[in-house]
C-alpha cells in the first residue's frame, strides 16, 4: 500500500511541477538511451555467439558443421518462445502497427526483452534473418511501457512508440535521420512538426551514445568507384524496376512460405522442416548463413569472388556465368532461408534480408550490363543502390531506404541515384502490392492505421464503443397486443426480434405497424413473426469501423443491428453516434 501511495504521489508531483511537453522530451531522451543500449547489447550477443561458433569450427571440426548451428538456434529460440514467453513475438514491426491501431499504443511489457533474447539466439547461431525488426519492437515496447508507467495518454504513447523505433534504428545503424524517417514512414503515424521533436531527441541520443561506445565510423566500409554519371540515369531506373520486382518476390514469397509453415500443426515438425531446409540451403549456398553483412560489404566494394568461399562454386568463381548463376541462386533462395527461419520458430526480421538481396540484385544487374557491353557502370555502386531499392520496395518506404543506405555506408555523394532507385522501386511495387510486408496482414483485417486522417480516425474507433443497447427486444411469438404494451413504454421506434437464446431474427418498425396498432380486434390475430422484417444489413462486433461506414453508405440506413459471431443480438449502431465519436477522436488525434 505504501508503495502504491508513493507511486501516486510521484505521478501527482510530476503533473504539478513538470510541463507535459517538457516531460515528453525527457522521456524521449531516456528512451533514446535505453534503445541504444539494447541495440548495442543485441549486436554484442549476436557477435559473441558468432565467435563461439567460429571457435568451435576452427578447433578442428568440419567446416560443414556450420549447417547444424542454425537448427540449434531455431530450436532454442522456439523453446524460449513456447515455454517461457508463451506469446507470439514474431513479425515485430507488425506487432507495433497492431498496438498502435488496436491496443491504444500499449505493448506488452515482456516485449522489452524477449525479442532481444530470441533474435540474438536465432541470428547468432546462423538464422538467415535480421536483428533490426526485433530491436525496433524492443525500442517501441520500451517507449510504450515507460509512457504507461507515467500514466501518459494514448497520443503520447504513440509518440513514445515512435521514439523507441527511431532510437532503435538510429542506435543499431548509427543512422539518426533514417531512424526518424522510419518512424514516420513505416509506422504511418500522422505526426506533426511538434510531435516529431521527441523522436528527433531519441534518434540523436541513441546515435551519440552508440558513437561514444563503438566509434563514429559507418556500419559498412564503402569505397566509391567514382561519382554518379548522368548518362547512366536510365540504367539506374532499370535497376529500380528490378528492385521493385525483387521486393514483390520477397513479400509474396515470405507470406506464402510462412503461411505453409503455419499449416503444419505440430511445432516439432515445423522446427524439423525449417531446420532441414535451412541447413540444406546453407550447405549449398554458404552466404545464406546469418545476416549476410559480410557478403554485402564484399559486393559494395566489388569483391564478388570472396562470396563463393567454401562453396561448391569456389573453384569456378572466376568464370562469369558460374558466378552469375551462384548469385541468382542466392537471390532466389534467400527468401526461402529467411521464411523458413521464422516459420520454424526463429525470431528475426526482413531488414537484413532486404539489404542482402538488394546488394545482390544491384551487383548482378550491373555485372550483366557490363558483360554484354550495354553499359559501363560500377557494380559496387549498383550494389549500394540496390540495397536502397529493395528496402524501399519491401517496406514501401523510399525515404527510409535513401537515408539508411547513405548513413550506413557514408555514401552521401550518391543521394541522387539512391533517390532514383528508391522511387522507381516503390512505384513499381505499388502497382502490385498496396501495402508493405509489415502492414499487409493488418490491412486485410481493416486494422491498419495510415497517414489518411479519415481512415486513421476510423481505425482508432471500435464498433463496441458506439453500440447502443437501450432498444427493447421482443419475442417472435408475441401478439400485436403484447407488442403495443412494449411500444407504450419504449423510447425507440424500432424493436429487435430475438428468440429465447438471444439469436437475432429481424426488426419491427413502429412506422410499419402504426396503421394497425390501435385496432384492438387485431391484437390477438397478428404475431410479431408476421410483422417483423429483415434489416438492410447486419453488422458484426468484429467489423472494422471502415467496414461499418461502407455498409451504411451501401444501404443508406441510419440504424443497423449488431450481432456477435454466433448471431446473438448485441445492440444497434447509428450514424449519429458514429459521427459524434468520430468528432471526439479526430479532435484528440489532431490536438497538439
Amino acid at each position: 500500500m505504501k508503495e502504491k501511495d508513493w507511486y501516486l504521489k510521484m505521478i501527482k508531483w510530476r503533473e504539478t511541477h513538470i510541463k507535459e511537453s517538457t516531460f515528453i522530451l525527457m522521456l524521449a531522451f531516456v528512451v533514446g538511451l535505453l534503445t541504444s543500449i539494447t541495440a548495442l547489447l543485441l549486436k554484442s550477443l549476436i557477435h559473441l555467439l558468432h565467435q563461439m561458433v567460429e571457435a568451435f569450427v576452427s578447433a578442428g571440426h568440419s567446416h560443414y558443421i556450420y549447417i547444424v548451428f542454425p537448427a540449434i538456434g531455431i530450436f532454442l529460440a522456439a523453446m524460449f518462445v513456447r515455454f517461457i514467453v508463451r506469446d507470439d513475438i514474431g513479425h515485430g514491426i507488425t506487432k507495433i502497427l497492431y498496438a498502435i491501431s488496436r491496443r491504444q499504443g500499449r505493448i506488452k511489457t515482456h516485449n522489452t526483452y524477449t525479442s532481444l533474447i530470441a533474435s540474438s539466439i536465432t541470428i547468432g547461431m546462423g538464422g538467415s534473418v535480421g536483428a533490426e525488426a526485433p530491436i525496433v519492437l524492443t525500442g517501441a515496447a520500451i517507449g510504450s511501457n515507460l509512457g504507461s508507467f507515467f500514466k501518459m495518454n494514448h497520443k503520447t504513447l504513440m509518440i513514445l512508440i515512435g521514439c523507441g523505433a527511431a532510437g532503435a534504428i538510429a542506435g543499431i545503424f548509427k543512422a539518426p535521420i533514417a531512424g526518424l524517417v522510419f518512424a514516420i514512414e513505416v509506422l504511418m503515424l500522422d505526426f506533426t512538426a511538434a510531435s516529431m521533436m521527441p523522436m528527433l531527441v531519441s534518434a540523436v541520443t541513441a546515435t551519440v551514445l552508440t558513437y561514444l561506445i563503438s566509434g563514429t565510423e559507418a556500419s559498412f566500409s564503402f569505397l566509391s568507384e567514382g561519382a554518379f554519371r548522368l548518362e547512366n540515369v536510365h540504367w539506374v531506373l532499370l535497376l529500380g524496376v528490378c528492385c521493385g520486382f525483387a521486393s514483390l518476390y520477397i513479400i509474396r514469397g515470405m507470406n506464402i512460405i510462412e503461411g505453409l509453415c503455419k499449416k503444419i500443426e505440430s511445432p516439432w515438425w515445423r522446427m524439423l522442416l525449417g531446420a532441414t531446409v535451412l541447413g540444406a540451403l546453407i550447405f549449398v549456398l554458404p552466404p545464406l548463413y546469418g545476416e549476410g553483412y559480410d557478403a554485402i560489404e564484399s559486393l559494395i566494394n566489388n569483391n564478388p569472388q570472396s562470396i563463393a568461399h567454401n562453396s561448391f562454386f569456389e573453384a569456378y568463381s572466376h568464370r562469369f556465368w558460374v558466378l552469375m548463376l551462384y548469385f541468382l541462386l542466392i537471390i532466389f533462395f534467400k527468401v526461402f532461408a529467411s521464411a523458413m527461419t521464422n516459420g520454424a520458430g526463429g525470431v528475426g526480421g526482413v531488414f537484413a534480408p532486404s539489404l542482402f538481396m538488394g546488394a545482390f540484385v544491384g551487383y548482378t544487374v550491373a555485372a550483366l550490363l557490363n558483360h554484354f557491353g550495354i553499359a559501363d557502370v560500377s557494380a559496387g555502386n549498383f550494389a549500394l543502390m540496390g540495397m536502397a531499392g529493395v528496402m524501399s520496395g519491401v517496406m514501401h518506404a523510399p525515404l527510409t531506404g535513401i537515408f539508411l543506405i547513405a548513413e550506413l555506408t557514408g555514401g552521401y555523394s550518391f543521394f541522387l541515384p539512391l533517390m532514383i532507385v528508391a522511387v522507381a522501386s516503390f512505384l513499381t511495387i505499388i502497382i502490385f502490392e498496396k501495402h508493405s510486408i509489415y502492414s499487409m496482414r493488418l490491412a486485410q483485417k481493416g486494422q491498419l492505421l495510415t497517414h489518411h486522417k479519415d481512415k486513421a480516425v476510423l481505425t482508432l474507433m471500435r464498433v463496441e464503443n458506439v453500440i447502443e443497447t437501450d432498444f427493447d427486444t421482443v419475442d417472435q411469438d408475441m401478439t400485436l397486443g403484447d407488442l403495443v404494451k412494449v411500444i407504450s413504454k419504449a423510447h425507440r421506434n424500432v424493436f429487435p426480434v430475438v428468440d429465447k437464446d438471444g439469436i437475432f431474427l429481424g426488426l419491427v418498425y413502429l412506422d410499419d405497424i402504426r396503421n394497425i396498432m390501435f385496432r384492438q380486434e387485431l391484437y390477438q390475430r397478428f404475431k410479431v413473426r408476421r410483422l417483423m422484417i429483415s434489416p438492410s444489413a447486419i453488422l458484426k462486433v468484429s467489423d472494422s469501423m471502415e467496414q461499418v461506414m461502407r455498409t451504411f453508405d451501401d444501404t443508406n440506413a441510419w440504424n443497423l443491428p449488431v450481432t456477435d459471431e454466433e448471431n446473438r443480438y448485441v445492440g444497434f449502431v447509428s450514424k449519429s453516434k458514429i459521427f459524434n465519436s468520430y468528432r471526439k477522436v479526430l479532435v484528440h488525434f489532431s490536438d497538439e
